[in-house]
C-alpha cells in the first residue's frame, strides 16, 4: 500500500471489472469505444418535436441540464455513497448530452467552482464511505467538463494535476479508478492547456504508468493499455520531429523511439486491450516517422534523404522495427483456441488497419458516420482524437460534435453544415453525403494523389541509390 497522499485515507476497496463504465454497470467499456448508445429517453422527446422546433429543444435540453447541476449541488453534504455515484452519474449525462452550444458553455464555467469542482473532489479523497464505482464517476466527470470548457483553461488543468495524478499514484485504488483519473488528467491537457510544451509531464507521468512496475508495484495490463491510449492522445499534438526524430538539439531522440522497446514488449503480452493499444501506438509513431521530410536541396547524399525522409533503414530502430514490423502481421491473422471468437475478430481486425500503415506504409481510412452527416480521417492523429473523444463523451458525441466549437475546430468541421444537415431531404442528403457525391470523389481524388506521391518518393530512393 502507498504511505503518499496528502490526506488520501486508505481503505481495502472493491475491485472494478475490466470492462466497467459509468453509464451502466454491465455495458461493455469496449462496446461503448466505437459506438454511441443514445438514450432511448432523449431520443424519444426530440424526435416529437418538429425540425422547426429548435428553440423549444434547446430550451429542454437547458432545463435538464440545470436539473443535473441542482443534483449535483447537494453531493457534498451526502453522507450514502451510493446516492453521491448516482449524482455523479446524473451530472455526467447532463453534461454530455444536455450542455449544448455556448449556453450550455457558460452554464458549466459559471457552476465549475461552486459545484462541479467541489462535488468530484470531495469523492476522489478516498475517505472510508468512497467507493471505486463513486471515484470512477468522478474522474469521468472531470473529463467530460474539459470538452466544455474549451481550450485557454490552464488553471484548470493545472489544479486537477494535483488532484488527480495522486489519484493515479496511490496502487492501493482501483485500476479502473486510477485510469479514468489518468484519461481525465490526459484530456484536460490536451484541449484546455494552451502552452507548446504543456502536456510534458502528463506524458512523463503516462510513460511512467505503462511500464511493467511502477512505485513498487506491478501495474495492471488494463491500467498500462489506458496509459499508452493516453500517451497517444498527448502525442498527437507535439511535432513529428519530437515524437519520431531523433538527435534533436537540446531533446535528444523522440518520445515515441524512447518508448519503442516497451511497445515491442507489448505486443506480446497476453491482455488484447494491452496489445491494441501498443500497436496504435506504434502506427503513430511510424506515420510521424514517414511524415519527416526535407527539401530536394538538402542532405548530403541520397542515403541521407533516404533516411530523413523517414525510413528506419540504417538507424539503431531498424531491428527492433523489424520486430515490430513482423509481430503486428502476425497478430492480424493470428488463430488459436487461446482466444474467444469476438476477442480474435477484434485483434485481427484492428490490426490489419495497424499493419497497413506499419508494414505497407499507407495512410488510414476511415469514415465515422453520425445524425447529419460523416466525417472522413486521413490519419492517426485524427483517429486517435477522435476515439478518445468519443470514448468520453459515449452517447452525448453526436450533440457535443453538433454544438462545440472546439470539437468542431479540432476535426475541421463546419457547426452550420452539420446543424443543417438535419434538416436536409433525403434527396439533399444524397447529393451531399453519399459515397458519390462530389465531396466523397474528392476526397476520393485527393487519397489517391496522397498514395502516388508516397510511392514515387519510395521509388525515388531506390532509382538514387542504383
Amino acid at each position: 500500500m502507498d504511505g503518499e497522499g496528502d490526506g488520501d485515507v486508505q481503505v481495502d476497496i472493491d475491485v472494478l471489472s475490466d470492462t466497467y463504465t459509468i453509464m451502466s454497470d454491465e455495458q461493455s467499456l469496449g462496446d461503448s469505444f466505437y459506438e454511441d448508445t443514445a438514450n432511448e429517453d432523449q431520443i424519444l422527446e426530440e424526435e416529437e418535436l418538429q425540425d422547426d422546433d429548435v428553440a423549444t429543444r434547446e430550451e429542454l435540453r437547458h432545463a435538464k441540464l440545470m436539473d443535473g447541476l441542482s443534483i449535483a449541488s447537494d453531493l457534498t453534504s451526502e453522507k450514502r455513497a451510493k446516492k453521491r455515484e448516482q449524482g455523479l452519474r446524473t451530472l455526467f449525462k447532463a453534461i454530455t448530452q444536455h450542455a449544448a452550444g455556448y449556453n450550455g458553455q457558460e452554464a458549466i464555467r459559471s457552476q465549475l467552482d461552486e459545484i462541479i469542482l467541489p462535488a468530484c473532489k470531495n469523492s476522489l479523497r478516498g475517505g472510508g464511505s468512497s467507493t471505486p464505482a463513486e471515484q470512477y464517476a468522478a474522474c469521468r466527470v472531470l473529463e467530460a467538463t474539459s470538452i466544455l470548457l474549451g481550450g485557454g483553461e490552464d488553471e484548470f488543468a493545472e489544479g486537477l494535476f494535483t488532484t488527480l495524478s495522486r489519484v493515479i499514484k496511490v496502487t492501493s485504488r482501483a485500476a479502473q479508478v486510477r485510469g479514468a483519473a489518468l484519461r481525465a488528467l490526459s484530456m484536460a491537457y490536451f484541449i484546455c492547456m494552451s502552452g507548446v510544451d504543456a502536456s510534458d509531464r502528463v506524458l512523463d507521468l503516462c510513460e511512467q504508468v505503462c511500464a511493467t512496475e511502477f512505485r513498487g508495484e506491478v501495474v495492471p495490463p488494463i491500467l498500462r493499455a489506458t496509459a499508452l491510449d493516453c500517451w497517444a492522445l498527448l502525442s498527437t499534438t507535439i511535432h513529428n520531429a519530437y515524437l519520431a526524430g531523433n538527435d534533436i538539439p537540446g531533446s535528444g531522440d523522440g518520445r515515441g523511439l524512447v518508448i519503442l522497446p516497451l511497445l515491442n514488449d507489448c505486443l506480446n503480452s497476453s491482455n488484447l486491450d494491452l496489445r491494441c493499444s501498443a500497436g496504435e501506438c506504434v502506427a503513430l509513431i511510424h506515420e510521424a516517422r514517414l511524415d519527416l521530410g526535407i527539401d530536394e536541396d538538402e542532405g548530403e547524399n541520397a542515403s541521407e534523404r533516404r533516411y530523413r525522409r523517414g525510413s528506419w533503414d540504417g538507424s539503431e530502430w531498424e531491428v527492433i522495427m523489424d520486430e515490430v514490423k513482423q509481430r503486428v502481421a502476425e497478430l492480424s491473422v493470428e488463430s488459436g483456441k487461446h482466444m474467444s471468437k469476438k476477442a480474435k475478430k477484434e485483434q485481427r481486425q484492428t490490426f490489419r488497419e495497424f499493419m497497413s500503415t506499419i508494414v505497407d506504409d499507407e495512410s488510414p481510412n476511415e469514415v465515422v458516420a453520425f445524425r447529419g452527416g460523416q466525417m472522413t480521417l486521413n490519419n492517426w492523429r485524427e483517429i486517435i482524437q477522435l476515439n478518445f473523444i468519443r470514448h468520453c463523451l459515449q452517447s452525448g458525441f453526436q450533440v457535443q460534435l453538433m454544438t462545440n466549437a472546439t470539437l468542431q475546430a479540432i476535426f475541421g468541421s463546419d457547426g452550420r453544415i452539420l446543424n443543417s444537415a438535419g434538416n436536409m431531404s433525403q434527396l439533399e442528403k444524397r447529393l451531399v453525403m453519399s459515397k458519390t457525391s462530389d465531396a466523397s470523389k474528392q476526397a476520393y481524388n485527393q487519397r489517391n494523389k496522397r498514395r502516388k506521391s508516397k510511392n514515387a518518393r519510395q521509388n525515388m530512393f531506390l532509382e538514387e541509390e542504383g
